[in-house]
Parts: C-alpha cells; structure tokens; sequence
C-alpha cells in the first residue's frame, strides 16, 4: 500500500512539473511578440537629430529576423518583396538609435522600426501614414 502512495505522489509531480515547464515556455514565447511603440519611446529615441544612412553600404542593423516576426504577427505583408522593403535609414547624432523605414502594400503607409545600437536589439515599430 505504501509503494502505491509512492507511485501515486511521483505521477502527481510528474503532472505538475510538466505543467509549470509548458507555462514557461509559453510566457516566454509571448514575450518575443513584437512591441508597439509609445510616441514617448519613440520621442526618446530621436535625441539630438536624425541624418540619413544611405541603405546600400549595409551599414544598418540587421533587422531581417525582426521583420520575419512582424510578417508572422501579420503586422507586415508576407507578399512585401524584402529586396524593395527598406526605404530610408535614419540614425541620431549620438548613434544609439536606428531607424529604418519600411514600405507596406499601401501607398505612403510605412512601418518604422527603432533599433537601440547600445542594446543590439529592436525597441519596436510604429505605424507612419504619410
């Protein structure tokens, strides 16, 4: 009768170690969605004025795995041709922010993706309609 208990007990821990494993994995994938930025994040990003980077030295942050998430959010077409997606690239004058305009489907409606150069990763993007 012990031995049953036992079995009993390490099938219940099983079930609830599983459990806590899968919530885990679930909250972090939530986390990796990508962030609508706040018109004041986005006013803190533009200290000290912007200039433009030509796009065709590469110079810019790697932003294809970033896009790759925002096509999966379905924020961006999956029919945009990525060769014709960046259109302009704007860094401030202290080179702590990026960004880097891209088309959309649309006429004069863009999405705007701010990179932090510090942190090496993206701060969000932001709906422009021009």
């Amino acid at each position: 009768m012990a031995m049953h208990h036992y079995l009993r007990l390490t099938f219940i821990l099983l079930f609830v170690v599983t459990s806590f494993l899968c919530l885990y994995f679930i909250i972090k994938r939530k986390k990796k969605a990508p962030k609508l930025l706040s018109k004041e994040k986005y006013n803190s990003s533009m200290t000290g004025g912007m200039t433009e980077i030509s796009i065709s030295n590469d110079s810019f942050f790697n932003i294809w795995p970033y896009v790759s998430e925002l096509k999966a959010a379905k924020i961006l077409s999956k029919k945009v041709k990525e060769s014709e997606l960046v259109q302009k690239v704007y860094r401030n004058s202290t080179d702590d922010f990026e960004h880097i305009l891209l088309a959309t489907e649309k006429e004069n409606h863009f999405v705007k993706i701010v990179v932090d150069r510090n942190k090496k990763k993206p701060m969000g993007y932001l709906f422009l309609d021009l």
